[in-house]
């Protein structure tokens, strides 16, 4: 798989209580149809610590379902152990998933030399490529550039999704290891696509995908002027989107749009508060999205 362009980091959709597969399957049409790369199930964006496996897996199968190869599909299958994202990661493999992303543990905020053994573990295990997710502001810990240009020798360790929240690392990291860097910060991956980053795994793409999908491409192709006028149409949908906690602000929007039947959440997270609502609706009516 190349880890290349637009990844969107899509929303799983509830609705009385259970997981609303018709809308996911909606929203998987309306990502692929708008011209994004890949589609992520269960990332952070999905909200899989409320999931159970089984609900889990139910999601990975609607989207490679829908998306009936279309675009290559990563699940995301990292828990804060490593003997159960080993064995997690195994049982998606045979779903027919493209790669694999696995977020370092959480909690337990395990040293470099214990990121190491971990995603090591993983990906001699994997039947499918395997791809680092290091997001700080979420596990309480952090992975160095070192760290991860290492673990990039691993062949079967193709790339990283990086939100930690700094343009400078890509240089870091190309100047250590050609893998692939996708960004995590919407508000920055232009900067970082420009600075020889490879995309970005996306949350603003689940609201606008087209224009994020042209901005992604035009950066890549050298074209900065275009891009940078993308950039600054979406740059308040990259604000509002983080207004409350992911993905609430993504959900409502969604369904504002008519894409998903529900806004609902698995708590503890919850809805927005009307005062968020209305700052969202009128950048969408801004952005004509809504």
């Amino acid at each position: 798989m190349v880890l290349k362009g637009t990844v969107t980091a899509l929303v799983t959709p509830f609705k009385n209580g259970l997981v609303d597969h018709g809308s996911l399957r909606d929203l998987v049409e309306f990502q692929i149809s708008s011209g994004v790369q890949a589609l992520l199930a269960c990332g952070c964006t999905g909200e899989p610590a409320t999931l159970s496996s089984r609900e889990k897996l139910e999601v990975i199968q609607t989207v490679l379902d829908t998306s009936n190869g279309r675009v290559p599909v990563i699940a995301g299958t990292g828990t804060n152990g490593t003997a159960t994202t080993v064995s997690f990661t195994e049982t998606v493999c045979r779903t027919g998933v493209d790669s694999v992303l696995i977020i370092t543990p959480y909690y337990n905020k395990p040293t470099p030399q214990g990121q190491i053994a971990h995603y090591t573990a993983v990906a001699d295990a994997s039947l499918k490529p395997v791809i680092i997710y290091n997001v700080p502001g979420r596990t309480g810990t952090a992975m160095t550039i070192e760290t991860i240009a290492r673990l990039g020798e691993h062949p079967n360790i193709i790339g990283v999704k990086d939100a930690a929240g700094s343009v400078e690392r890509v240089t870091e990291l190309r100047s250590m290891s050609a893998m692939s860097y996708m960004s995590g910060d919407d508000h920055l991956c232009l900067a970082q696509v420009l600075m020889g980053g490879s995309g970005v795994v996306s949350v603003t793409s689940n609201v606008a995908p087209s224009q994020m999908s042209r901005m992604i491409a035009a950066g890549l192709n050298g074209d900065v002027v275009r891009a940078r006028e993308l950039h600054e149409i979406l740059f308040p949908l990259f604000k509002v989107l983080f207004i409350e906690s992911n993905p609430a602000p993504a959900k409502k929007a969604l369904q504002l749009m008519g894409v998903i039947s529900s806004e609902t959440l698995r708590e503890p997270l919850v809805s927005l508060r009307e005062e968020s609502k209305h700052i969202l609706k009128g950048v969408l009516e801004l952005m004509e999205l809504a």
